[in-house]
């Protein structure tokens, strides 16, 4: 017997959107070669990237120079979710969702932090 409601909620929408955005982020960008001379410049990328799909409201990306400098090896080294605080705010139909991405035991874990509706 199947009980649950078929039509997703606005909140839950807004949700999957940005889920769909911390994805792209994540796998487009994991593995760019990087190092503290390129940090900022690629934080910018990431963000105008992911700005650009639909109901994205803000993007803030903010990679750890001081993890970077620790884990540096000829040079750079690969970009992944341990040297990076990202934030995604996505606006569907007038929900705001927040989210953001932290480590949890060692693997990058995005979450939805806050969902705010117009009233």
């Amino acid at each position: 017997m199947d009980n649950t409601d078929a039509t997703p909620t606005t909140g839950e929408r807004a949700a999957f959107e940005a889920g769909i955005k911390f994805g792209t982020l994540y796998h487009q960008f994991a593995g760019t070669p990087v190092s503290p001379d390129n940090a900022s410049s690629l934080e910018r990328a990431i963000e105008e990237s992911i700005e650009n799909q639909p109901h994205c409201a803000a993007v803030s990306v903010d990679i750890l120079n001081e993890r970077l400098d620790a884990a540096i090896d000829h040079g750079y080294t690969e970009l992944t979710g341990e040297f990076m605080e990202v934030e995604v705010v996505v606006d569907y139909e007038g929900t705001e969702v927040v989210t953001s991405m932290q480590m949890e035991d060692g693997y990058p874990l995005m979450r939805v932090d806050a969902v705010r509706r117009d009233e």
